[in-house]
């Protein structure tokens, strides 16, 4: 007997969806003033120390550290503006894709890459927040694959009500694409 419900149709490349057409949704603002706050707050660290050590009347510096600290001071700042600025706009360029079947992430500047996992092939997923995050009232969300160990992908700097809700989408739609 013939099983009439196997289908194996060609799909033509021309006639396939483009991952350009996703509409990925940005991430928090305030994941981008957070993320900016914390690379401001550590280079304005490096360079108070390297100031203090220079200021310092405790103990006689070396020649050699006294001549190059000033230039070392302020290609710490700029090297510290330029990465803050590099994260602005790699920060810019990150966002997330829910439909029906798949789950998708992009990121980078220069580099740029877009993960997408089927809701079928996704495990679990998991919430996770350090202090800083939750003091902003953010998280990432983790998503894994079935098999894997690793995450597939984390999506950063989500409202932490955003992130439970994607969670629990995933989580009941993956059981109902089971049963279909």
């Amino acid at each position: 007997m013939l099983d009439d419900t196997f289908s194996n149709q060609p799909i033509l490349p021309d006639n396939l969806p483009t991952v350009s057409s996703q509409a990925f949704t940005p991430l928090s603002p305030m994941y981008m003033k957070v993320n900016l706050m914390c690379r401001l707050t550590f280079w304005l660290i490096v360079v108070s120390a390297l100031l203090t050590l220079y200021w310092q009347p405790w103990f006689v510096l070396p020649k050699t550290l006294e001549l190059y600290l000033p230039q070392l001071q302020l290609a710490a700042g700029i090297f510290g503006l330029l990465t803050s600025a590099y994260g602005i706009i790699a920060d810019k360029n990150k966002g997330y894709a829910l439909r029906e079947h798949d789950f998708s992430y992009h990121s980078g500047v220069i580099f740029k890459s877009v993960v997408s996992q089927p809701i079928l092939r996704i495990q679990h997923v998991e919430l996770k927040h350090g202090p800083i995050d939750r003091h902003f009232g953010l998280s990432n969300l983790e998503i894994f694959s079935a098999g894997g160990s690793m995450h597939t992908f984390a999506i950063p700097g989500l409202p932490e009500e955003k992130a439970r809700e994607l969670r629990s989408y995933v989580l009941t739609h993956s059981d109902i694409a089971e049963n279909d």
